[in-house]
């Protein structure tokens, strides 16, 4: 369900010795310390994030397929810090922020502290969202559509959220649906459109659209 990732930021070293300055100045040479290390460990811990993330999906994925008349009533522990980071490094960078202000960047710079926190706000009920930011979009027919931007928070226990409720309900959408799924989009939808028709006998194609609906939903 996720996107791709940023590499982390390699070691920063000194290029140039100084010029016959004696022992104690050219010690500059060596790498800046513990910053390949914090970039190799801050790696080994996603890596170990997503494994435990991607295991825990995994179990309610069986557990849907296996019991589809089974209402899940206990789902809220899978809102954990290890879904709070995968979604969180879901997100776009460089996403325009919400109403707090907050950019992914400088999120990340306190990240483990943040979602901590975070993740503390959620299971007590003590979290509460913030109003999102109206940006207006302009439409091919001179219209605007309005866009709603949450705060990054919300964002981030948007996407949580959603990970778990698509582990359930992933594996009971058809083939051929695309709309709002992960890994598909418009052009995955075009792509299988173009091989229907140039592969199969087609009388008919049918575009529907309802009017405004996005708009109103806004």
């Amino acid at each position: 369900m996720m996107n791709g990732q940023e590499k982390s930021d390699s070691a920063i070293v000194a290029v140039k010795s100084p010029n016959k300055a004696g022992s104690p100045v050219a010690e500059a040479m060596e790498p800046r310390a513990g910053t390949k290390g914090n970039a190799e460990q801050l790696r080994m811990h996603r890596t170990q994030s997503r494994a435990r993330m991607s295991q825990s999906l995994d179990r309610i994925r069986k557990a849907a397929r296996l019991r589809k008349k089974d209402r899940f009533t206990a789902l809220f522990h899978h809102v954990n810090v290890d879904a709070l980071r995968t979604a969180f490094y879901a997100l776009r960078r460089k996403a325009a922020p919400g109403v707090d202000g907050m950019t992914w960047r400088d999120y990340e710079s306190d990240l483990e502290l943040r979602l901590e926190d975070l993740h503390k706000r959620v299971q007590r009920g003590t979290y509460h969202p913030q109003p999102s930011r109206r940006r207006f979009i302009p439409k091919a027919d001179g219209k605007q559509r309005p866009l709603a931007i949450a705060a990054l928070e919300d964002k981030i226990i948007q996407g949580a959220t959603v990970m778990v409720l698509n582990a359930i309900y992933e594996g009971d959408f058809c083939g051929f649906s695309y709309g709002f799924r992960p890994g598909r989009g418009p052009q995955d939808a075009l792509d299988a459109l173009y091989v229907a028709i140039d592969q199969r006998k087609v009388n008919w194609i049918v575009d529907a659209d309802i009017q405004n609906f996005l708009d109103r939903l806004s």
